[in-house]
């Protein structure tokens, strides 16, 4: 499980980068810049559900080692 929410994690940043370079800071709300934002924000989500996911299975091991 950790190795996929690496790899996922991984992936969203890429997709960040790429689509930091297609936004126009000039017109940031229209044409390819307005997908390019959502898909970042997208990517920004996809990575803090990822940490939120490997939080709470420490969380998990945690409570099971004190039983």
């Amino acid at each position: 499980m950790k190795i996929i929410t690496i790899i996922i994690s991984l992936l969203a940043f890429v997709l960040i980068a790429f689509n930091f370079t297609k936004v126009d800071f000039n017109a940031p709300f229209e044409g390819e810049s307005i997908t390019a934002l959502i898909t970042i924000l997208c990517g920004l989500c996809a990575i803090f559900l990822m940490l939120i996911l490997r939080i709470s299975k420490r969380i998990e091991e945690k409570v099971k080692q004190r039983r």
